[in-house]
């Protein structure tokens, strides 16, 4: 059965504030992916005290100090279908529900392959992933396989038979030239 996501929340006097299913978001743009938007700090030092933090979890990628919790559950390669329509529209469509996601993908580039200015925790937790580095490299992920992506170019890919889910903590950096 399925891993069915769902976050729990404490803080303030030390009380579960939130617990709650996790609700998937959808583009055309990335067909074959859900993601799940879970919780964000923003730019710089997240702080923690008597007063909750909000989540931000938008723009889709962190700036500089800020972080992102995601799970994103990937639909076998076998099952999905090419994004089809108006590439302007579609863009504008995931711009629209999770604004910054498509900004790390060259327009017009259909292989996955995208860089983006964080540090990215990814552990699969369930199904088989393929992470393919910019280098052409690919390693399988398996559940437990833990991935420190620092700031490289990547694509995955699932080549299974069953959906994959990964989870990605994102910490927002500043790329040395």
């Amino acid at each position: 059965m399925p891993i069915q996501p769902r976050l729990v929340v404490t803080g303030g006097a030390s009380a579960v504030l939130a617990d709650a299913p996790a609700v998937p978001v959808s583009v055309a743009a990335a067909p074959g992916v859900e993601f799940y938007p879970l919780w964000g700090t923003g730019d710089g030092v997240p702080t923690v005290g008597p007063k909750p933090a909000e989540p931000v979890t938008l723009p889709f990628f962190a700036g500089p100090g800020g972080t992102r919790l995601l799970l994103a559950r990937y639909a076998p390669a076998s099952t999905v279908t090419v994004p089809s329509g108006d590439p302007a529209e579609l863009r504008a469509e995931a711009d629209a529900v999770l604004p910054g996601l498509m900004d790390p993908f060259p327009p017009g580039a259909d292989s996955g392959m995208h860089t983006t200015d964080t540090l990215d925790y990814a552990v699969c937790l369930e199904g088989e992933l393929w992470l393919e580095t910019g280098d052409g490299t690919e390693v399988l992920l398996t559940p437990g396989t833990c991935v420190v992506q620092q700031g490289a170019a990547h694509a995955w890919h699932n080549r299974g038979d069953v959906p994959a889910l990964m989870c990605f903590v994102g910490i927002g950096a500043v790329r040395e030239r």
